[in-house]
């Protein structure tokens, strides 16, 4: 997790600067939208690659005893269109995508930041937990999910290496929270604006499509917003999307993307009661340099 936030710091840096070709996604939904197959490209300039992640996306996919999210990813070299490389995408996805939050929460979240809500009790509740940690000093984590007997399992999982807690409600997680990351595959608004805390961050992770969302307007109007790619934000992101077609905010409420932060081209958090808010939509960019790495390493 550690390496994969470096790696990504990189990568957003390299998108800022235009060295990186990211088209938007191309998903096909099943008719009965059951599940949907998700096609994801790229090119980065320098080290020299193409190459694509695909994913299948079955949200009812626990009851058979299987992860929801499954794939593959390509890697090319970007000279003669040569294979290199092809992976599993379960860990890379599950570890970049929480790695994307990390750094996130590094460049935005208050230094003080102590206090960690996980709304969720999936994989990325668990890989939020262990990336949140290596950026913040967190001395207690609330956990709270739809399903209490999820809650309690990955609590009894974690809790020699983690200070959780189980809140009865979502809010009781969130209104005391300095950081709160929203991982689940809700379609609807799970956390509410008016719970939170002045000088909040948040991470909201799960939801990737313009009609399904974990939190409500309110959270995106109090909110700075950033995110990891606009075009993404724009035409995916049902928190985004649905609050500007309420007509409580526009395309200029959106402060920046992460690359913009870390090189110095946008401002982050500018006061200590702001509430900033990362949203995650995750990019092909994000796999190709992980796999990437994982090419190097191999090869060596």
């Amino acid at each position: 997790m550690g390496t994969c936030i470096t790696i990504l710091e990189t990568m957003f840096r390299d998108l800022a600067e235009d060295r990186i070709l990211q088209p938007l996604r191309s998903l096909m939904w099943l008719p009965d939208r059951s599940g949907l197959l998700g096609m994801m490209p790229g090119y980065a300039q320098d080290p020299n690659i193409i190459g694509i992640k695909l994913i299948t996306i079955f949200h009812a996919n626990g009851a058979a005893g299987l992860p929801s999210h499954q794939g593959i990813v390509i890697l090319f070299e970007a000279t003669h269109g040569t294979p290199l490389l092809l992976l599993d995408a379960a860990s890379i996805t599950a570890i970049r995508t929480a790695a994307a939050s990390a750094l996130a929460t590094r460049l935005l979240a208050r230094e003080e930041a102590k206090t960690l809500a996980i709304i969720g009790t999936g994989e990325q509740a668990e890989r939020h937990i262990e990336s949140i940690c290596l950026v913040r000093n967190i001395n207690s984590i609330h956990l709270w999910g739809r399903n209490p007997d999820h809650a309690r399992a990955l609590k009894d999982r974690l809790a020699n290496r983690y200070p959780i807690r189980l809140t009865a409600t979502a809010r009781a997680a969130v209104e005391t929270a300095d950081i709160i990351c929203t991982v689940t595959s809700s379609t609807h608004p799970l956390v509410q604006g008016h719970w939170l805390k002045p000088g909040a961050h948040l991470n909201v992770v799960g939801s990737c499509t313009p009609n399904n969302r974990e939190v409500d307007s309110e959270t995106i109007r109090r909110s700075s917003l950033f995110t990891d790619r606009y075009e993404s934000l724009f035409k995916e992101a049902g928190d985004f999307l649905i609050p500007k077609q309420e007509g409580l905010i526009t395309e200029d409420h959106v402060k920046g993307e992460l690359g913009e932060v870390l090189t110095g081209a946008k401002p982050g958090r500018t006061g200590a009661t702001d509430i900033t808010l990362f949203k995650s939509l995750g990019i092909a960019a994000e796999d190709l340099y992980a796999a990437w790495h994982i090419y190097q390493a191999q090869k060596n």
